[in-house]
């Protein structure tokens, strides 16, 4: 028996091989094929099922191209309606994979088809639970994302709860709990940095299993502090529910290399938006006009997921060189199927051109500390979550998250200068680039973010300061 699970950072998200004498089963697969094909050719295996532990919302998952090309059976728990051909399992369903065995356990809560998935060595021992959103590491999935549920988040939390009750802090103590997600998903609110655990472990440090919780204080306390999912996740959940076109299409037509000059028309044609991937620092020396910047180099697909409201949009890309395919792909993860084509060249190409690109000024946190005693604090905005100001935050900024921008533009003022942080650097070009394409002009990233900030001692609070008001 071999388990692999195959963690992907940008998005925090785990899937998982497992192989028996030949035979091997996918769960919660990505939406390229390619890794567990080759996995399974490596192996000398041929893929029999894939595994999903509910309709994903965060990520567009791989299951039907992947059936496609090898016969695998679709498998989900019961209650999924899914439009494809499809197993769904009844609760308690053994399905064989080689000498091993894997057990369908219906774990609703977190959506009502949300099922987790028993591994039992070729001894007959439970071996690992794999849970998907039901269960992470020092925490439980969100009880809000279900698609088209008349049921309340309340209904749901205390759905969760019996599931873990009944479901999985029964197993033994010593069975391996490999989640779904990892800290960084927006799935859950308080996920370790692990990607595996036991189940004593986690009946020992999670919060949610504890053994005296009532169902009232388990439903209050999962559902305290959630904050809106981004845009995306419901859209996600249709695609993995109804269908979508094969990422072999997606790439075909995405990844291809564009002439500036074609690049320019089909820009204008269709009304692009033009994704500049480059890093925050090259980014701010001088981009197109009109592009907004997320890097590779951070979480791409999420945050174009959260910022991007359309996921028919036709987007050119922007890139170095031979990352053209690894943009669309991550894109494609999350629902963006419209990419257009890379600009051949990237930027040189287009000032080659002798077309006109724009600049961001930015300063260092040492400059900053030199202006900070004489600027009007209001005007500075701290662009991470929510959760990161209320940790601490410069004294006096403006808590304006990145993950709601657009829905408080209405609060700046496109005629004044406004210093824009976060923690690192990368978030705050990407907030800059998004209010330049809405008119603002007086923009003044911080280098560094937050973490040079407090280096230079510009002085933190830890006391929550209310929302912003119109400015």
């Amino acid at each position: 028996m071999k388990v692999e699970q195959l963690y992907t950072g940008c998005l925090s998200e785990a899937a998982y091989y497992i192989e028996s004498n030949g035979q091997a089963c996918i769960i919660d697969p990505l939406r390229e094929s390619q890794p567990y094909l080759e996995l399974a050719a490596k192996n000398g295996a041929t893929i029999k099922y894939v595994l999903e532990t509910h309709f994903h919302a965060d990520f567009v998952s791989g299951h039907l191209d992947l059936a496609k090309k090898t016969g695998a059976t679709i498998v989900y728990g019961p209650t999924a309606v899914p439009n494809f051909e499809a197993h769904v399992a009844e609760d308690g369903e053994i399905l064989r994979l080689g000498d091993v065995q894997i057990k369908v356990l219906h774990t609703p809560g977190h959506t009502l088809e949300s099922s987790s998935f028993l591994l039992i060595d070729e001894d007959g021992n439970d071996y690992a639970v794999f849970t998907g959103d039901t269960l992470f590491i020092g925490d439980v999935g969100r009880p809000d994302l279900a698609v088209k549920s008349d049921l309340s988040r309340d209904d749901l939390a205390g759905m969760l709860f019996d599931s873990l009750r009944h479901k999985i802090m029964p197993l033994a103590d010593d069975v391996i709990v490999y989640p779904g997600h990892g800290a960084g998903s927006a799935c859950g609110k308080k996920m370790s940095n692990a990607t595996e655990s036991t189940i004593g472990q986690q009946k020992e440090l999670n919060y949610a299993l504890r053994a005296n919780m009532t169902r009232k204080e388990f439903v209050a306390e999962v559902t305290m502090g959630l904050v809106d999912p981004p845009q995306y996740f419901p859209k996600n959940a249709v695609m993995n529910k109804m269908g979508y076109q094969s990422i072999d299409d997606v790439l075909a037509r995405g990844a291809q290399l564009l002439e500036i000059n074609h690049f320019m028309q089909l820009l204008d044609h269709h009304k692009a938006l033009i994704i500049d991937t480059r890093t925050a620092a090259e980014f701010v020396q001088a981009h197109i006009p009109d592009s907004i910047n997320v890097g590779l180099d951070g979480q791409f697909a999420s945050w174009v997921g959260t910022l991007v409201p359309d996921l028919q949009q036709p987007i050119l890309l922007l890139t170095d060189a031979g990352h053209e395919e690894e943009a669309v792909v991550r894109l494609a993860r999350v629902g963006y199927d419209h990419t257009l084509g890379v600009l051949k060249g990237g930027l040189a190409s287009y000032v080659a051109a002798f077309k006109p690109t724009e600049r961001v000024e930015s300063i260092s946190a040492y400059e900053f500390a030199k202006r900070y005693p004489e600027m009007d604090h209001k005007y500075i905005l701290d662009v991470r979550r929510i959760s990161e100001y209320e940790t601490e935050h410069v004294d006096g900024a403006r808590q304006f998250p990145l993950d709601f921008l657009d829905r408080n533009l209405h609060q700046l003022n496109p005629a004044r200068v406004y210093y824009v942080y976060c923690a690192g650097g990368y978030r705050s070009v990407i907030a800059i680039s998004i209010l330049m394409r809405h008119g603002f002009s007086r923009l003044i990233n911080v280098e560094g973010g937050y973490n040079a900030l407090k280096q230079r001692g510009v002085v933190p609070v830890t006391d929550f300061i209310e929302q912003m008001s119109d400015l």
